[in-house]
C-alpha cells in the first residue's frame, strides 16, 4: 500500500480509498485483483525488498537463522507478497520462502521476478555487511486467499508442519478493521510454536479513524497479538500497558519493538519494526 505522509498531497491514498469504498468485506480480494489486472500495482509497489527486514535478518541471527539445529531449512512466508521482493530476499538469505497473493497476475509477475533475481541478485537484497547469497533457499508462489485453508496442503507436509517466520508489511493495513481478528487468528494458525512474526508497522502516522486502505495501525499489532484484543477498541493504549502481564492474553509475545534505522521513504521515521514470538 502506498501513501504519502501527512501534510502532503494524497492522490494515491484517494485513488485506493475510492476503489474500495463501496466494496463489501467479501469483495476485498477481487478489488486487489482488479488493480493488478488493470496495471495499477504501482499504487503500492515499493520496487525493492524491505531495508528494515534485511537488517533484522542479517543482524539478528539468534532469531533469524535460516537453518534449524539439525540442519533443516526453515520456511518463511510473506502474505500479500506483491511482486515478490521480500520473498526473494528471504530465499537469498537461506530460507525456503513462500509468497501468497490473491491475484493470478501478481503471482505471475512475482514468479518471473524471482526466476531472474535468484540467478542475478541485485545488491539491494543485502545490507552493508553482506554482498551475495550464501546457501540460498528456494522461492514458491501461491495464488490463494490468505483466509482460506485450501492452499496449506501445497506447503505443509503434516498438521504439525508450520512456518518458522512470517513477514507482514502492508498486508494488515490493506484489510478493513473488521478483518483484523481473523488476520491475527490466521497468523497464530500458520506460525509454529516459537516462530517469529515480523511486522513493519505502517502507517503509524495516519489517524486510525480515517478511512482506508491503507488503514492507520498505531497500537493495532500489539493489541491484536499480545493483548488479544480486536485491534479496534483499545487502540492507542498499547504502549502504556504493554508491560502489564495480566493483560497479555494473546497468542504472541512481543520481543522486539524498534524504530528501524532504514525503512522505505514514505514511512521512514515513523515505521516501527516489531517481532512477535508465537507462544
Amino acid at each position: 500500500m502506498a501513501e504519502e505522509p501527512a501534510g502532503s498531497a494524497p492522490p494515491v491514498q484517494s485513488r485506493i480509498i475510492k476503489h474500495f469504498q463501496s466494496r463489501s468485506i467479501e469483495d476485498q480480494g477481487s478489488g486487489w485483483s482488479d488493480l493488478w489486472d488493470t496495471g495499477n500495482s504501482d499504487l503500492w509497489d515499493r520496487g525493492a525488498p524491505s531495508p528494515a527486514l534485511i537488517d533484522a535478518i542479517e543482524q539478528r541471527q539468534d532469531l533469524f537463522n535460516p537453518l534449524t539445529s539439525d540442519g533443516r531449512r526453515k520456511k518463511a512466508f510473506v502474505p500479500g507478497c506483491g511482486k515478490g521482493y521480500d520473498v526473494v530476499m528471504l530465499a537469498l538469505h537461506g530460507f525456503d520462502a513462500y509468497g501468497l497473493d490473491i491475484s493470478a497476475t501478481g503471482v505471475s509477475i512475482a514468479e518471473e521476478y524471482a526466476s531472474n533475481e535468484m540467478i542475478h541478485a541485485q545488491t539491494y537484497n543485502f545490507g552493508e555487511n553482506e554482498g551475495s547469497a550464501q546457501n540460498p533457499g528456494k522461492t514458491y508462489f501461491i495464488e490463494a486467499d490468505f483466509f482460506k485453508r485450501d492452499w496449506e496442503s501445497k506447503v505443509f507436509r503434516s498438521q504439525d508442519d508450520k512456518f518458522d517466520l512470517i513477514y507482514d508489511y502492508t498486508f494488515l493495513c490493506a484489510l478493513p478493521p473488521a478483518l483484523r481478528t481473523r488476520w491475527a487468528e490466521r497468523m497464530s494458525e500458520l506460525l509454529g510454536s516459537g516462530g517469529q512474526l515480523v511486522c513493519l508497522e505502517f502507517p503509524l502516522y495516519k489517524d486510525p479513524a480515517l478511512p482506508g486502505p491503507p488503514w492507520g495501525l498505531k497500537g493495532v499489532h500489539w493489541d491484536l497479538l499480545s493483548r488479544g484484543g480486536n485491534g479496534i477498541d483499545h487502540i492507542g493504549e498499547g504502549d502504556a500497558i504493554e508491560d502489564e502481564p495480566t493483560l497479555q492474553n494473546g497468542k504472541f509475545i512481543r520481543t522486539i519493538y524498534v524504530n528501524p534505522p532504514r525503512s522505505y521513504p514514505n514511512g521512514r521515521g515513523t515505521d516501527m519494526l516489531s517481532v512477535y514470538s508465537r507462544k
